[in-house]
């Protein structure tokens, strides 16, 4: 038992106690208690409370589990008298208390463990996880031991032979030891031959009769001999052991002993090659034969190193170290070189003799005595010839020839290696490494003093012989050697100032100062002033560090160094004694962090050549140069802010400014930086707001940049830390580009300081192939990250934008620009980096005003004349610059303004003509003809100031409805953010995807009439036969083909009865699929003999249908999470920007469309107007508010009272579904003035205007309802039909006009905005000539117009661009069963032998885009809950009609005569061609979607879409197109084919017995047969549903 306290006691009762005696409170009706109290010492004690308890029994063994209220599971080994924790696990998250109810499964290998949060399933023994033998006994597991012939930790029970000694053992015991090979013999073996190893496996498992061990020596197995503990194995031939790698004398491979593929030991193995012993060690190899640690023996008069005793007869063998008993073994006994007899100091130019002591030679004796030396000159073996002299013993000398070296040398002294070899290549032993010394004494001796100072050994003398220099003694004539030195030469002193307070390390450099230090300890004076040497610097010679002595200010002089015995060197530099002053600090203050670049400015600053400064106690690094009246230093970080001390030290002078203190200030911070973004050619301003951002010096934006090397070396130099500036000259730009080292590039601006608190930066330039890495401030010493500076927002680098030349015949072709025109150029990424205000667009030294800038589009207002070429001649450039970026996109050619010509030169020459042949005879035709001349003229003149105006007012006209895109396009974003996207629940979905147009559910079942409860089971009896008919594949088949080969089956029956099927088999996706892909593979082989491009292309038969609804099925979950947004985005982008223009009531059309049918072609004046609506209790708002409030909503002035209702209602109920809100016929709009002032207003009353038979609808402006007034939306008190509601359905869209009738006059046609194209009879006027209808009002031409289009394709091109993607999965996973469906159309084509790449093209777009999204894109009403009006529907139209285009292969063309729809879209369509190229390409190189997959998928979608429509109603509905198609006899003989399977006959049997039982009219009279009154009855009683028959509540009810 386990008591739960701070220290659990697990008692040994516990195993004792009868299984068959469970007690405890669980158990009883009260807790056991006792009045004696068991006492028992605990096994075991755990630091925290106990708060499950479980035991298992296995292997013989106890084991206990315990869990604590930590949320620790313990495993506790229980043997005799004692417990060990031998495993502890967390399971749970910590703190979380082990439940009670520990579970162990019935096998007893897992044991369930549940805690508040989870359920885990531990194994009891985790043996599995240990991979080796060492591990498995390690782990300490009682339950788990190593399998030794299975190679595995088991427990007991899976090892076959744990029975049988030493092949299981136990992990727990601890004398268990893993199999290991205890020794080899031999331990190694020479490569060349095969021998036999022996192997000592202590405890080896015994074998059966039939099995044996093998031994692999790497891949090479050898069959074992076991004896016992030994095994004898045979090691592999030459060929088969691998070869040494590079450089080594073996190979070492692994050696297992394996029993089948287990290995039961394993160790390591080495194979040894005796020659590659000798050519590891070239100066020794005899040496290096016979120590190493191989049995390898060498043969001294062949020079070769062996294995065993393999020496050529007659030839004596020097043995292995490792020999035992022989005399001649190891190194001592090679021949060998023991070291130079003489001198190994050898001086160059000499001749000399060279001897080496050498031992062991008596091997060589019998063979020619020939000798060599060998010295490794640079770049040059020498060889020269040698004798051999004998000692006593084996000893003897080797004698060199005398010879005389002429190296190269650019040292003093040159090691030289030399070895002998005994003929010309046996070489002997070096018994250590042997160099003579070659030296040239004029080398590191340039002068006297040199010469004289360097070791006596080398016999080094100065020669004034010829040219003086340093030369071995016997190489200098006895009479040219100089014993005394000439006097000191002073080269060069520095620093030439020092101050007067002394103590300034001054250097000289020169020649023959001094032989040692103490030639001139006392020797130096500097301006006749004692200057004192260091001993340390000193070098012989060549240089002399002094310290100055104190002097008066302004003492100068030479500087005299004086050598005893010697005349003295003066120096033809003077040396000054001055008096640094500092005058001045700038600046006063920098940041605590230090960085800031201090300029100390004074008198005599360039004293001394050691000079610091300090601010504050901290040193503040001088950058160089020190200049006479300026040092400039880096400060460093202070702790605290606060004043400080400048102080700067000319060697020991110190000179402090104490006038002007430095200030530390706060370090600055940053709390914003915009924007995040730039193109990479950089130049972007960037706006830094913080604190305290004056007092940085030099504020850098700086980035950091991985590249490859090629980028480096082209835009990157190497950082220098420390810059060297010029006295004077002002401080240096940083470099652009630095390298950083470890492959990043570093690249900084410099931004000013624009106030305390506000910091200009431009964004760095970037290479293209570089990847951004860390964008950050560095302010002088701070350095600050642009997302901690943002507030989280990282700084993002774009691709650089491109934009296309202006003239389409290339950018060197000037582009033709009319006056008043607003300039569109088309790009890609124009915003990603920069915002519009930012742009600048030049045309030669005129500026074109950027009016907007969308991601493909900029758009610039250009000057009203020509400006300046900027070069001065030539036309003016078109330029863009964005940031550093400038694109030169073509010359602008102004198009001049026509001039008004004289009159026709045909006419004056046809009247001069005419006056001079008829000037007699016709002159009255003359007078007649000069009088139509200028009637003529007068007309041409009148005609061209109507051009003129026309496009003076066409350019008007674009810039006015620029200006509206712009404002537009500001505004649009901010209110598409809604309260989310109404989407339709499924069921709803399904309905109206399955069954287009109707208004309300198809399916809908009628009320259930008296008298029906008792057919209702037998009814849905029949109909369940009927669905289980239809699961039979070949019966639903049969009936599909037999219902479309019906003459009467329209298009119509097809649609609907396939979304029958689709209804009724939705709980079986898996099913419908199947059945789809079949009839699709019969729709191929049928058009595959007639044009297979038209497959898909119509529903022609049930499977289009199918197809659309699967899709359907399949995407809904794709449309929410991906498509639907976008597409909602645009609708409602649509929407707005419809509403936002004056839309005509009656004709249907609007300023703001993208179809040229719907345009408004008029220039109607309006005004936007705010009404304030009351919404809340009485005043028409939403429901459930305490009080009114007042909600602002936009509409026009020129809106009738209808369209107001309908904005208002948009604006008020913005976050509500349409089907949720009040109709807006059933609301009338109050305009509420002061306490008491209520008018109702409305479309038409007794105020409406009626002139000529045209009654005008009743607008804002006619009711003069000002901007701000409060109107409220009030229930209407009669539901009597208004011109409003009967609109739509007495007046069709178009220019069809409506009539009312209006007593005598016949009939009044209604207008709102404009009136119709078509005037009453008796209000047409004639006009006839130019003259007479000149008086009347100028209309511009209606096709001026147009550019409202452009205006709305520009505002929506984003959206359109986004939907696109979002159809065409850019950038996102393509879902399955998109790929499922096209794998199957590449399917049907390879097995069709069709190979054009076109049809199969035009299958996939006619399967997916057009017969999907095409309809999603015109409907959103199928997806969304909104209402779609019919200026919406017609863009939406337009929309859907390029993504047709889009679709299809054939290039597009367009023209004169194109649709402006077509025209609209000309330039986007070849790039959405390009999108759908690559949706589709990307689906082919996609990973395919298995049969598998595809059917998880379904059957996934079947359990999420449970509130699909019932199927019982699909199934009623499909029986009546059986029926109806029943009598005729060819469609009834498939369906009842004696030769059909039974399940079909069955099913029909019991639909008959059913119906006619229920009937009592009849009786089923044959199998094959259903009676005439069965089914005559059923539907005749029952030709819907009843509701009362469904077990669950009806379906169009539930949610």
């Amino acid at each position: 038992m386990c008591h739960a306290a701070q220290e659990i006691p697990l008692l040994h009762h516990f195993m004792d106690s009868p299984e068959s005696y469970p007690c405890g409170d669980e158990h009883t009706p009260s807790p056991i208690a006792g009045r004696q109290p068991l006492e028992v010492q605990p096994l075991l004690k755990l630091g925290q409370p106990v708060s499950a308890v479980a035991a298992l029994q296995a292997d013989g063994h106890m084991i206990a589990f315990l869990g604590d209220t930590q949320g620790q599971l313990h495993k506790v080994f229980l043997h005799g008298s004692q417990g060990q924790v031998y495993h502890s696990q967390q399971v749970g998250p910590p703190g979380s208390a082990i439940s009670p109810d520990l579970l162990l499964d019935s096998s007893g290998s897992h044991l369930y463990v549940l805690t508040a949060h989870q359920v885990d399933r531990i194994p009891v023994a985790a043996c599995p996880q240990f991979p080796d033998c060492a591990s498995c006994l390690q782990a300490q597991d009682p339950l788990c031991g190593w399998c030794v012939l299975q190679g595995r930790c088991t427990r007991k029970g899976q090892c076959g032979r744990a029975g049988q000694l030493n092949q299981w053992l136990w992990s727990y015991e601890e004398d268990s030891h893993c199999l290991h090979i205890q020794s080899l013999l031999p331990g190694h073996h020479p490569r060349q031959e095969q021998g036999q190893v022996t192997l000592s496996v202590p405890r080896l498992p015994i074998l059966d009769a039939d099995e044996y061990f093998h031994c692999a020596f790497g891949d090479y197995d050898s069959l074992a001999h076991v004896e016992g503990p030994h095994v004898a194995c045979v090691t592999p031939p030459q060929d088969q052991v691998p070869l040494n790698p590079p450089g080594t004398d073996h190979v070492t491979v692994p050696l297992a002993l394996m029993f089948e593929d287990v290995t039961v030991a394993a160790t390591n193995f080495s194979f040894y090659d005796c020659s590659a012993v000798q050519a590891l060690e070239a100066a020794a190899p005899c040496r290096a034969c016979v120590g190493s640690i191989w049995r390898c023996h060498w043969c001294p008069q062949s020079s070769h190193c062996v294995y065993g005793e393999h020496c050529p007869e007659g030839e004596r063998t020097i043995y292995s170290a490792q020999e035992v008993d022989i005399q001649v073994r190891g190194p001592g006994a090679c021949p060998q070189v023991e070291g130079l007899a003489g001198p190994h100091l050898v001086p160059v130019g000499w001749e000399s003799h060279l001897a080496l002591r050498v031992r062991n030679l008596q091997h060589f004796r019998g063979l020619p005595a020939s000798f060599h030396c060998w010295l490794e000159l640079p770049g040059e073996l020498r060889g020269l010839p040698a004798t051999l002299e004998e000692t006593a013993g084996d000893s003897g000398l080797i004698h060199c020839q005398a010879h005389q070296f002429y190296p190269s040398m650019s040292q003093r002294e040159l090691p030289v290696p030399i070895y002998v070899t005994q003929g010309e290549a046996q070489r002997l032993d070096n018994t250590h490494a042997l160099y003579v010394i070659l030296y040239d004494c004029a080398m590191g001796h340039p002068d006297c003093s040199h010469c004289q100072a360097a070791n006596r050994s080398l016999g080094c003398l100065w020669c004034a012989d010829g040219q003086p220099a340093c030369r071995y003694g016997p190489l200098c004539p006895p009479g040219a050697v100089e014993l005394l030195c000439p006097a000191p030469s002073i080269d060069a002193v520095e620093p030439l100032t020092g101050p007067p307070e002394g103590g300034l390390a001054l250097t000289i450099l020169g020649s023959n100062l001094g032989r040692a230090f103490a030639d001139v300890q006392y020797a130096v004076s500097v301006a006749s002033r004692p200057c004192n040497p260091e001993p340390s610097l000193y070098r012989t010679s060549a240089r002399i560090v002094c310290v100055t002595s104190p002097a008066p200010n302004g003492t100068t002089g030479p500087v005299r160094v004086a050598i005893k015995s010697q005349p003295p060197g003066i120096s033809s530099q003077h040396f000054t004694y001055q008096d640094p002053v500092l005058l001045s600090l700038s600046p006063r203050w920098g940041p605590q962090a230090g960085g800031t670049q201090l300029t100390i400015r004074g008198q005599h600053l360039q004293t001394g050549g050691n000079t610091s400064a300090f601010v504050g106690g901290q040193p503040c690094p001088i950058l160089e140069p020190v200049c006479p009246e300026a040092i400039v230093c880096r400060t460093r970080p202070q702790a605290v802010p606060g004043e400080a001390a400048v102080l700067v030290v000319f060697g020991h002078a110190q000179r402090t400014l104490l006038a002007s203190p430095f200030r530390y200030t706060a370090n600055p911070r940053l709390v914003a930086a915009e924007p995040s973004a730039s193109f990479r050619g950089g130049g972007r301003l960037i706006r830094v707001r913080g604190t305290g951002l004056d007092v940085v010096q030099r504020p850098l934006l700086s980035v950091w940049l991985e590249a490859d090397a090629e980028v480096q070396a082209s835009r990157a130099q190497p950082q220098d830390p420390q810059p060297r500036r010029s006295c004077g000259a002002p401080a240096a730009d940083p470099q652009a580009c630095i390298q950083l080292g470890g492959g990043l590039l570093q690249c900084s601006t410099v931004c000013s300081v624009n106030s305390s608190s506000l910091l200009l930066c431009r964004s760095p330039a970037v290479p293209d192939r570089a990847r951004p890495q860390r964008v950050f401030f560095t302010l002088d010493n701070v350095q600050v990250d642009f997302a901690s500076a943002s507030g989280g927002q990282g700084f993002l680098y774009q691709p650089n934008p491109r934009l296309a030349p202006l003239s389409r015949e290339g950018p060197a072709r000037p582009y033709r620009l009319k006056p008043g025109h607003v300039l569109d150029v088309e790009g890609e990424g124009l915003n990603l980096g920069i915002s519009k205000e930012e742009v600048r667009v030049h045309i030669g030294r005129g500026e074109c005003l950027v009016k907007t800038l969308t991601r493909t589009h900029l758009y610039c207002e250009p000057p009203a004349h020509a400006p300046q070429p900027a070069n001065g001649s030539g036309l003016p450039q078109f330029v863009v610059q964005m940031g550093n970026v400038q694109l030169a996109l073509g010359p602008v050619q102004y198009e001049a303004e026509p001039p008004l010509s004289a009159f026709p030169v045909e006419a004056q020459a046809g009247v001069g003509m005419g006056a001079a042949v008829l000037i007699a005879a016709v002159l009255l035709l003359t007078l007649m003809y000069r009088h139509k001349s200028k009637q003529a003229l007068r007309d041409y003149q009148k005609v061209l100031v109507q051009l003129e105006s026309l496009e003076t007012g066409v350019g008007d006209q674009c810039r006015k409805e620029f200006t509206d895109l712009m404002t537009e396009m500001t505004d649009l974003s901010s209110d598409l953010e809604g309260s989310g996207i109404p989407f339709l629940d499924y069921r709803t979905y399904a309905e109206r995807a399955f069954f287009p147009g109707h208004g309300g559910c198809p399916l809908q079942p009628k009320p259930e009439g008296p008298g029906e409860d008792g057919h209702c089971a037998t009814v849905r009896q029949g109909l369940t036969q009927l669905s289980n008919l239809l699961n039979s594949k070949l019966f639903l088949l049969t009936l599909i083909h037999t219902l479309e080969e019906q003459p009467s089956f329209s298009q119509r029956d097809r649609c609907h009865v396939a979304s029958l099927l689709s209804l009724a088999l939705h709980g079986k996706l898996e099913y419908l699929t199947d059945i789809m892909r079949t009839l699709l593979g019969d729709l191929a082989a049928h058009y595959v003999h007639r044009n297979p491009k038209l497959m898909l292309r119509r529903t022609e038969t049930m499977v289009e249908k199918l197809l659309t609804n699967w899709l359907s099925i399949c995407l809904y979950a794709f449309l929410r999470e991906v498509a639907g947004e976008p597409l909602y985005m645009l609708f409602r982008a649509i929407q707005y920007q419809v509403d936002k223009g004056p839309v005509d009531a009656v004709t249907g059309k609007a300023k703001r469309t993208l179809n040229d049918s719907r345009l408004l072609r008029e220039d109607v004046e309006f005004q936007p107007l705010t009404l304030m609506v009351l919404v809340g209790p009485g005043a028409g708002g939403a429901a459930g508010s305490s009080e009114t409030q007042r909600v602002p909503a936009r509409v026009l002035d020129t809106d009738t009272i209808t369209q107001v209702k309908e904005k208002v209602l948009d604006q008020v109920y913005k976050g509500t579904p349409f089907s949720q809100r009040p109709s807006v016929h059933a609301l009338d709009l109050e305009w509420r003035s002061g306490l008491a002032g209520h008018l109702t207003l409305s479309d038409e009353d007794l105020t409406s205007v009626t002139q000529n038979h045209w009654k005008r609808l009743n607008t804002l402006q006619h009711y003069k309802v000002p901007d701000g007034a409060t109107v409220g939306l009030v229930p209407q008190l009669h539901r009597g039909s208004t011109i409003s509601q009967s609109l739509a359905q007495r007046c069709p869209l178009g220019e069809n006009i409506p009539t009312l009738e209006d007593g005598e006059e016949g009939g009044v046609c209604l207008w709102h905005l404009v009136k119709a194209t078509e005037e009453p009879e008796g209000a047409k006027v004639r006009c006839s000539s130019l003259r007479e209808r000149e008086p009347a009002r100028a209309k511009a031409i209606p096709e001026i117009y147009l550019t409202r289009l452009l205006s709305m394709k520009g505002t929506l091109q984003k959206f359109v661009d986004d939907t696109f993607q979002a159809i065409l999965s850019v950038n996102r996973p393509i879902p399955i069963a998109v790929k499922y469906l096209f794998d199957l159309l590449d399917e049907l084509a390879e097995k069709h032998g069709i190979e054009d790449p076109g049809t199969l093209h035009i299958w996939k777009t006619n399967s997916l885009l057009l017969r999907f999204w095409v309809n999603a894109l015109k409907n959103p009403q199928l997806i969304f809950d909104v209402r779609v009006s019919d200026n919406v529907d017609a863009i939406l139209a337009v929309i859907a009609q390029t993504f047709i285009d889009s679709c299809t292969t054939s290039e597009h063309k367009v023209g004169r005569d194109s649709p402006v729809n077509k025209l609209l879209y000309a330039r986007e369509i070849p790039r959405y061609k390009q999108m759908v190229e690559r949706y589709y390409a990307d689906i082919r190189q996609s990973s395919p979607a298995s049969y598998q997959e595809m059917n998880s998928a379904l059957a996934e979608l079947s359990g999420n879409y449970t509130s699909a429509p019932h199927c019982l109603e699909a199934l009623q509905e499909l029986y009546n197109h059986i029926h109806r198609y029943y009598d005729q006899g060819d469609a009834r003989q498939p369906l009842l084919d004696p030769q059909a399977p039974a399940v079909m006959e069955a099913g029909w049997v019991a639909l008959g017995q059913q119906a006619d039982g229920q009937a009592q009219t009849g009786t089923l009279l044959c199998p094959g047969r259903l009676s005439v009154p069965w089914r005559r009855t059923l539907w005749a009683r029952s030709c819907s549903w009843p509701a009362a028959c469904s077990r669950s509540p009806p379906w169009w009810k539930t949610k």
